[in-house]
């Protein structure tokens, strides 16, 4: 059956179109259910709803099926994805508004529908004969979709009365919209809202936790006092950032202070580019990366931020008036000449709630169901939920997700999603970093592992009839201890006119991965492969990343070439571009790599190749080196762990050898070739890669400090910084060359992937080339594989596709890659700080050598070589007298009584774990050497016993 829809449609032009909608209606669409017989069967392996009950409900005895309208998915997805909801109609209807409203929970209703433990069925109702219906007139889409869901439930129940089953199956109506509901039951179809149904089910009491604390906007400020001020609606955001009244701008909450943030403006204009939000009603009920629209206020009351550190430690969620004291506080203690740009929130145009980890804060209130959460992320702020598994919950990592933030409450509400574990526990942990950072972890779905190619596995001729065989050259990979995923291996040899032939063999991943399928999808998704210090979190399945693709010794394996002639000097005559097979001879660490350098017995070919190539890496490195590159520093640890409990029992800091130095020069020669050959074929769809130059006001606190010790650091350009640290050193302190090039790594701006077609900067500023990419780890970096795809077009070794050569869709591409490289060096970092406070935890009290980085106003920041720690010595202590501190910024110094510290003066710390807060434990340091003597001033006796005794503390106050 046809149905058509008729109307007219004004083009741009001004021309009136006359447009035809078929609608096709049919009349063999099943039902889903698995017992039905007047339905055509579906497919072996889809999921269909099964006839036995789901779970046992004190609402509805008999077995049923659950249809929910749009609204209760959209804000109780959470429920819905629990074990014991299953048998679950999803109506096209409801499924295109949720497509059209929230992509993040219409791709969880998908794999919902993708599991065959949930029996989830789409049934397209929108097409059946019998429940699709037409628009009244005077009908909203709104209401005309409410009736369409109403239809398919009665639909749904006439049908399913028709099968011979002993026992009939009822279908229940879910739905929170108060009138739909009214509406159903008036037409006789069983309705229930989430929460009537969450509390009947008998086997699932805590279930009711997970329920989202839905505020009903018109009743939240009845009897209560109003916190905060009313959001605009968007129409009138919109028109105030269109006209210039408001700006629009993406909300970052402080680390340090809960009363303050800013806001980044988007757009182009150089003016107002950072708001700054202070006060509780200013900052208005936004949360971390919200998309806000922020009113300048007036320039009398434009502040600066303050230097002040506040955490939010209050218990009574009700209590303002200490809010404003610390308002006040942080009002006294500004200096108008260092105001900048202040303003308000008046409404939310993006939320961006996601879910949240963090642990419980009891109520003091015996027998309470309201507590407060606390994030982990210190810049997210206190949550109310309610739940009646607080004693449980102690001491867990929970999940909670935000639900929303009435006007008269001092925090959002929202609900208990998942108990994580144990808080400290190293499993634990590491679940919570890799989801405070957004890292993709979840095992591979069968719809991707479905693209794997079918073991076993070897070169056909068909992948042979487009590439070089170059199985017989000696090539051999240098890499980190127990590398599995080998991306890359070099050869080098003589020829016969006298010149050398330099080979560097990347992994062919794209030969596995192709364009647009579920593998490359969760690839791009992915972005990066993670290396936390115990966990490696792979980009593509194991299969490829450790087998098929790593470049093992004796195998063969499938590669892309990039191989060079050059003299002797190193001088590149001739480049080419191949698509090859390999086979290594050796895979070698970088000690061993070293070893046959170094040897003077050993001259076979692979070590002769070793030596060829560090010869010539030299020379690159001085010539790259000489055109003004960087060779800057940031101290990098290596843990030995324990066999057995796998705790790190040691911590040094990385050693790096010639070998290092010798494969990054060549991957880095091998990246600039390749990113100018796709630029000259594509230069308006190139994947390149850039490093901004840093502003010059950046530099300020690295050419300060090499002031205070008398050396001259020039900043004008990379070459002028790259000379000048070379000659800063002072032969009684050697370490300080060291120090300098950390400081200067600090000034750097972050390197991005872009598109050739949306920017005119291509210059990398750290490596001192005109253009740069990343062809050389595919494995790991999803950047590559297109590098390698692009390429593979430009030498006619493979096809192109629309999204390759779509600059818009690479542009965005690139946003994610860069986002993704981000959170995944964060979670890197996180990792690395977790582990050094397992470290520290079972050496106890350490003392060390240190030397200081930064000179803050009341602190010092130090960095132990040995460990290549970092940490805050603070010089003032609550309870205890403060000592006398004077802050000079132009030199950096400070003097605490009668001693001043200057960036890089070496001192001795204390070093030990404070475990007081479980959370947010840390590693505090208190300085030995040089003592201040008659000062309130933190010493190892007090940072042991506080270390120790809160703890006990906490236990006795909750036990009172």
């Amino acid at each position: 059956m046809l149905t058509s829809r008729t109307f007219l449609h004004r083009t741009r032009a001004g021309a009136v179109r006359k447009v035809v909608r078929e609608h096709y209606l049919r009349d063999d669409i099943a039902c889903g259910a698995a017992a039905c017989s007047l339905c055509v069967p579906p497919p072996s392996g889809a999921a269909c709803l099964q006839p036995e009950p789901g779970a046992a409900s004190s609402l509805c005895s008999a077995p049923h099926y659950l249809v929910p309208d749009t609204n209760l998915l959209l804000h109780q997805i959470d429920i819905v994805e629990d074990a014991a909801i299953r048998n679950v109609v999803l109506l096209q209807t409801v499924l295109q508004e949720v497509r059209a409203r929230s992509a993040p929970v219409y791709k969880r209703l998908r794999d919902l529908l993708a599991s065959p433990d949930k029996h989830f069925y789409s049934f397209t109702n929108e097409h059946h004969r019998e429940t699709y219906i037409e628009q009244e007139q005077g009908e909203s889409s709104n209401d005309r979709n409410d009736r369409a869901i109403r239809v398919a439930v009665k639909w749904y129940n006439e049908h399913l009365k028709k099968m011979n089953t002993e026992e009939k199956i009822q279908v229940i109506f879910l739905t929170n919209d108060r009138k739909n509901k009214e509406k159903a039951l008036e037409e006789g179809i069983t309705a229930y809202t989430c929460e009537e149904y969450v509390k009947s089910l008998i086997a699932n009491p805590d279930l009711v936790d997970r329920l989202a604390c839905i505020s009903d906007a018109e009743n939240e400020i009845e009897n209560a006092r109003v916190i905060f001020p009313e959001h605009l609606p968007l129409s009138k955001l919109q028109q105030g950032i269109k006209s210039g009244t408001f700006l629009q701008g993406t909300f970052r909450a402080s680390r340090e202070n809960y009363l303050e943030a800013t806001v980044w403006v988007h757009g182009d204009a150089e003016e107002n580019k950072e708001i700054i939000i202070q006060g509780l009603k200013h900052l208005n009920r936004a949360v971390h990366e919200d998309i806000v629209a922020v009113e300048l206020l007036e320039k009398s009351d434009w502040v600066a931020l303050s230097s002040v550190v506040l955490q939010d430690e209050g218990q009574n969620e009700e209590d303002t008036e200490k809010e404003e004291e610390k308002e006040n506080m942080l009002k006294t203690s500004i200096n108008k000449n260092m105001s900048r740009p202040t303003g308000r929130v008046v409404g939310i145009i993006k939320r961006n709630w996601r879910p949240l980890c963090g642990m419980l804060s009891k109520s003091q209130i015996k027998e309470a169901r309201r507590h407060l959460f606390t994030p982990a992320d210190r810049r997210i702020p206190r949550i109310r939920i309610e739940t009646r598994q607080a004693s449980t919950l102690e001491g867990q990592r929970i999940i909670v997700a935000i639900d929303g933030w009435p006007r008269n409450s001092r925090y959002p509400n929202g609900h208990f999603v998942k108990n994580l574990g144990t808080a400290g526990d190293k499993e634990t942990e590491t679940e919570v970093l890799l989801l405070e950072h957004d890292v993709p972890h979840q095992p591979f779905s069968q719809a991707v592992l479905n693209f794997l190619p079918k073991m076993p596995w070897s070169i056909t001729e068909k992948d042979m009839s487009y590439r070089e065989d170059l199985r017989h050259l000696c090539v051999c990979s240098v890499d980190p201890p127990s590398c599995t995923d080998i991306d890359d291996a070099l050869h080098c040899r003589e020829l016969e006119n006298g010149n050398l032939e330099v080979g560097v063999h990347i992994a062919d991943v794209s030969h596995f991965i192709r364009p647009g399928n579920a593998l490359d999808q969760e690839s791009a998704k992915r972005g990066t492969t993670v290396y936390l210090c115990e966990k490696r979190i792979d980009m593509v399945p194991e299969l490829l990343s450790s087998n098929l693709c790593s470049l093992r010794s004796n195998v063969d394996r499938l590669a892309f070439s990039c191989i060079w002639e050059m003299n002797h000097r190193a001088e590149i005559l001739k480049t080419r571009f191949t698509k090859s097979a390999i086979n290594s001879k050796a895979s070698l660490t970088y000690a061993e790599a070293q070893m046959r350098i170094d040897s003077t017995s050993m001259n076979d070919d692979i070590t002769v190749s070793l030596r060829g190539l560090n010869k010539l890496a030299k020379i690159l490195k001085k010539r790259r080196i000489d055109n003004g590159a960087l060779t800057l520093s940031s101290p990098e640890v290596r843990f030995h762990m324990d066999s057995e409990t796998h705790d790190p029992i040691d911590l040094q800091t990385k050693e790096l050898k010639e070998t290092n130095s010798m494969i990054e020069e060549f991957m880095l020669l091998a990246n600039i070739s390749v990113a100018q050959k796709i630029y000259e074929e594509f230069s308006e769809c190139a994947l390149l890669r850039k490093h901004p130059a840093p502003p010059p006001s950046n530099y300020d606190i690295l050419v300060k400090a090499a002031k205070s010790k008398n050396l001259e650091i020039k900043t004008d350009s990379a070459k002028a910084l790259a000379d000048s640290l070379d000659k800063a050193e002072t032969p009684d302190f050697p370490y300080l060359n060291t120090l300098l090039r950390i400081l200067a790594t600090r000034c750097m701006m972050q390197a991005v992937y872009f598109c050739s077609g949306m920017d005119n900067d291509f210059h990398h500023y750290g490596l001192a080339s005109p253009i740069y990419t990343h062809f050389t780890s595919p494995i790991r970096r999803y950047a590559d594989i297109i590098v390698h795809r692009l390429l593979a077009v430009a030498i006619g070794a493979d096809g192109t596709y629309p999204e390759l050569t779509d600059k818009h869709k690479l542009a965005d591409l690139c946003k994610n890659l860069n986002y993704r490289h981000k959170m995944a060096q964060y979670a890197q970092r996180a990792s690395v700080a977790f582990h050094t406070q397992l470290f520290f935890k079972s050496k106890g009290v350490v003392n060390e050598e240190a030397y200081i980085l930064f000179v803050r106003k009341n602190a010092i920041v130090v960095l132990i070589p040995k460990f290549g720690l970092e940490g805050t010595v603070f010089f003032e202590e609550k309870d205890k007298p403060k000592p006398s501190l004077s802050y000079n910024p132009e030199i950096p110094s400070l003097t605490v009584e009668d001693t001043t510290f200057y960036t890089f003066d070496k001192v001795k710390v204390n070093i030990v774990l404070d475990a007081s807060n479980i959370q947010h434990q840390k590693i505090r340091m208190a300085l030995i050497e040089p003592k201040i003597l008659g000062s309130g001033i933190p010493d190892q006796t007090t940072l042991k016993k506080k270390a120790s005794d809160e703890p006990e503390k906490k236990k006795k106050k909750l036990k009172e």
